[in-house]
């Protein structure tokens, strides 16, 4: 790992257990003496939070897809100059809650976008920056979203679309996957999370061995 650190992403439907695996693995690095940096998209900057409340606040609900897809483009531009660039030169283990392959799945497999626009646009956010692996936390889109609705009093934006966009959301994660197998793994979520953390942390030992 000597010179430019290590990105890594986590991904997956609502519900799908992120937040608590990068906990997980967060503390496993940091008592192996590791330098983390842990963010989320939307959001990481103060200006790119901003732009989250706009994506995820429910009144919004007449926001136009192409806007959607832009302002995520634009928050994740400053999250990448502002955060994850800085970070990486320091050589630091970067851990994103969500990256471009959101857009990917959310706004192309799941908006209907055009995905080859979503391609060029995420290079032009991010600098032409891609993860050095992504962990998609796989679970059905029913128990992910009765996961969500139980921990949280009242839903997002995208989280109270309907059951099929859902679906799509999810189909459009395992096609990345097939289409990326050295950059993207499934994973397993409705498992023990310990299993899930013991597999997560073989893949990042693996990443920074290498």
């Amino acid at each position: 790992m000597a010179g430019r650190g290590l990105f890594i992403t986590f991904e997956g439907v609502e519900g799908a257990g992120k937040s608590s695996q990068i906990r997980r693995l967060v503390g496993s690095l940091e008592e192996d003496g590791v330098s983390v940096f842990v963010t989320r998209e939307p959001g990481g900057t103060a200006i790119s939070e901003r732009i989250r409340e706009l994506l995820l606040e429910r009144r919004h609900r007449k926001m136009v897809s192409t806007t959607e897809l832009l302002l995520y483009a634009a928050a994740r531009s400053q999250h990448v100059a502002e955060c994850i660039a800085p970070a990486l030169e320091e050589g630091r283990v970067v851990i994103s809650d969500r990256f471009g392959d959101a857009t990917t799945a959310y706004q192309g497999h799941g908006r209907g976008l055009d995905l080859e626009l979503i391609h060029r646009l995420n290079n032009v956010a991010t600098g032409g920056l891609v993860p050095d692996l992504t962990i998609v936390l796989d679970v059905p889109v029913k128990v992910g979203l009765g996961r969500a609705r139980r921990r949280r009093r009242s839903m997002d934006r995208l989280e109270i679309e309907n059951l099929e966009f859902h679906q799509r959301v999810r189909q459009g994660y395992l096609a990345i996957a097939k289409q990326e197998p050295n950059r993207v793994t499934v994973i397993n979520s409705r498992r023990h999370p310990k299993r899930v953390h013991g597999e997560i942390r073989d893949l990042v030992n693996q990443r920074m061995s290498s």
